[in-house]
């Protein structure tokens, strides 16, 4: 365990950062790759050869024997290939070698990665590609170096290069529009994320015994437990031994690689946890996050855990989401999110937060879709989770400010409110300018937006590319209105602009609750989408208006757009597949397996009984066999037409038609056959399945 003194030694201990690399390069070196990072400039061969030797001698001080190219492909996961650094010498020696060749440029198998149709499968070729401004790390006696992944003709086969391009686009309108408004020692828009990442802890062995979870990450069938999350005494509660000795573990091994983990709490389910990280640019941010998960998973294993990251691995209780805290800063420290204390006078704070708006607004469908997927469309609309509706909340402060602009009128604001408590022991604080409201998608929090609706599974660089290049067209429009205004007229032109643009997206501020039928009525007339699924947001992916956004600022080509639309739909339709199958093979035979045996028992008590007692009656055990067979037998015929259409699934050939099918016929099957397996399940005693129930996985932690 590493001590609170030693800490602050330990954390990136395992980290090429700027320290170490202040450290140990040659100053003119370490000057070139400050300025790659910094400005984006070109890494020459011959500073990239000086860095690789320095990071080779560093790496293999920490134990390391190996490199390896880190990328995040389109499955969703992250990939990797080791190579070591032994170069064999004409004696039978070997001596540790590695290259700035070997830095910059890598080469894996392309043609096993989704590429959507932009590649044939026998061409194989791809490129990884050295990001410098993520720090490399030690891991598992491997140097891994974060790398963007492309094909042999440059298409991006990952979710890193279209991230990168996106805070390019939103840093150079961001800069133009700033320099218009007097801002010229900016040099730089950079984006900050906080990735809230909240997952289930539960025990291995009964993980192993669930093929449901093994095969899917979610449970496909199972009765609720007795007691649930009703109480309200998990979130925030006491935190359990064997828990807590895991986020300790937990926090020491994401120390060690440099990120910053900071809080760590229970959520409001059973078993359910939350750990959050402190801000970070948005592409480091991205790389920590998925980092994360795979340490979460790693460390959960050794404490004899399952760490259960999927959307929505309980039927009945609270899913995990990842809340995507965006916030935009300029490089001389500025946040264009802070309100300030004169919100109504703070001119970049009002464009850009009018610019958000617009965004929002404009791209909802494919901000929607950024979440999308198999897992995620079950817990959207929970009580757990917002609606699938997107909204903006910006808090009572804000909403008058934003009247105030849009009459034209002064803001007569009161400045933050002091709290009191009601007792003198108490403190009094100053109130935040904005409540919380956890319905709403899209919060304003008082210096940031928290995005909530990403999936616990997913990358948040979906979500992060969508929201960059929305936000950047939108910055860009502004720019356009005001270029060639005279500075005396500036500002009256300014809140003309935000006025207007008020005016076009205001449909989308709510500060209500987005649980309610009232508002999902409400949105229906203001012409706001309600995409419930996946299928029901891919067309908009593919649409003119977002072919034009992402060409426009060098997001996607147009054939990366449409690669990116065939490869989700396809992982739609075979997540969903694999649960249909699943779910059969479980009914089939683990659950059918426990009834036939508990009826079988059941029939041998009621002769037995009926002999000895002369005919009586055996009320109880006759009702629960009636209950057991009419459950059965309705579960019988539910399984039959899942298994037909899951066979009509396999035969289509258009992707949105299979994943509409799949989502329209197929899920309705598979809930279905639920509702009567769950009812048989709960008429039998938990010895007789070879499945652990919901009440032993969410409650034998200690």
């Amino acid at each position: 365990m590493i001590k609170a003194s030693a800490l602050t030694e330990e954390f990136g201990s395992l980290v090429f950062n700027d320290k170490v690399m202040r450290d140990r390069l040659p100053k003119d070196i370490y000057k070139a790759v400050h300025k790659t990072i910094e400005k984006g400039s070109h890494l020459e061969l011959d500073v990239a050869n000086c860095v690789a030797a320095v990071m080779k001698e560093w790496a293999v001080e920490n134990g390391a024997t190996h490199f390896t190219h880190w990328f995040q492909p389109m499955t969703g996961l992250t990939a990797e290939k080791h190579d070591s650094f032994i170069s064999p010498m004409d004696d039978g020696t070997v001596i540790m070698e590695f290259s700035g060749k070997e830095l910059v440029k890598g080469e894996p198998d392309a043609s096993s990665f989704p590429s959507g149709g932009l590649r044939a499968t026998f061409e194989a070729r791809g490129y990884t590609a050295w990001d410098p401004s993520s720090p490399a790390f030690i891991k598992d006696g491997s140097l891994y170096i974060p790398t963007a992944f492309c094909s042999y003709g440059g298409e991006a086969l990952d979710k890193k290069t279209p991230l990168l391009r996106s805070m390019e686009a939103l840093s150079n309108e961001g800069v133009k529009l700033l320099h218009l408004l007097g801002y010229e020692d900016v040099g730089r828009v950079n984006t900050t994320i906080g990735s809230e990442q909240e997952y289930f802890l539960i025990d291995k062995d009964d993980y192993k015994r669930r093929k449901d979870l093994l095969f899917t990450g979610r449970t496909l069938i199972g009765a609720p437990a007795t007691k649930g999350q009703e109480m309200e005494d998990h979130y925030f509660g006491v935190i359990k031994p064997k828990v807590s000795e895991y986020m300790h573990d937990l926090d020491e091994e994401l120390w060690k690689l440099g990120i910053p983990a900071k809080t760590k709490h229970n959520e409001v389910a059973p078993s359910q946890h939350e750990l959050a990280p402190v801000f970070e640019t948005a592409n480091i941010a991205v790389d920590h996050n998925q980092l994360t998960m795979e340490v979460m998973k790693k460390v959960a294993d050794r404490h004899n855990f399952a760490c259960l990251l999927h959307e929505k691995p309980f039927e009945g209780i609270n899913g995990s989401g990842k809340h995507n805290n965006w916030s935009v800063c300029t490089d001389t420290g500025l946040n264009l999110l802070d309100p300030g204390k004169k919100p109504a006078e703070n001119i970049p704070f009002l464009v850009f937060l009018m610019a958000v708006i617009a965004a929002v607004d404009e791209y909802a469908p494919i901000l929607r879709l950024s979440v999308a997927s198999a897992g995620n469309d079950h817990r959207l609309g929970g009580n757990e989770a917002p609606p699938a509706i997107i909204s903006i909340f910006v808090g009572d402060e804000l909403a008058e400010v934003l009247k105030a602009v849009e009459e034209g009128a002064d803001y007569q604001g009161q400045g933050k409110a002091q709290m009191s408590m009601g007792a003198t022991v108490l403190p009094h604080f100053t109130k935040d300018n904005t409540d919380r409201n956890r319905t709403s998608p899209f919060a304003f929090t008082g210096n940031k937006f928290e995005f909530r609706m990403p999936g616990s599974s997913v990358s948040v660089a979906n979500a992060n590319i969508v929201l960059n290049t929305a936000v950047a067209e939108e910055v860009a429009k502004i720019y356009k209105k005001l270029e060639g205004v005279s500075k005396d007229a500036l500002k009256d032109k300014v809140m003309e602009v935000l006025k207007e643009t008020l005016a076009e997206h205001k449909r989308v501020l709510f500060n209500g609750n987005g649980y309610t039928d009232e508002w999902v009525e409400e949105a229906a007339k203001r012409g706001l989408p309600n995409l419930k699924s996946l299928p029901d947001a891919m067309p908009y992916w593919i649409s003119d208006e977002s072919i034009e956004l992402f060409t426009k600022h060098g997001i996607f080509t147009k054939e990366e757009i449409h690669s990116r639309y065939e490869i989700l739909l396809e992982n739609y339709s075979k997540s969903v597949h694999i649960e249909a199958l699943t779910m059969q093979e479980m009914v089939r035979k683990d659950l059918t397996e426990g009834i036939v045996a508990y009826e079988k028992d059941l029939t041998k008590e009621i002769i037995q009984k009926k002999s000895v007692l002369e005919g009586a009656g055996c009320v109880l055990e006759t009702s629960v066999l009636k209950g057991l067979e009419e459950a059965s037998g309705k579960m019988f015929e539910a399984l039959e037409k899942l298994e037909k259409d899951t066979k009509t699934a396999e035969g289509k050939t258009e992707t949105l038609d299979t994943a509409a099918y799949y989502q329209q016929t197929v899920l309705e099957d598979m809930d279905e056959l639920r509702k009567y397996a769950d009812a048989a399940e709960a008429l039998i005693p938990d010895k007789y399945l070879s499945y652990p129930t919901y009440g032993q996985m969410l409650f034998s932690l200690r």
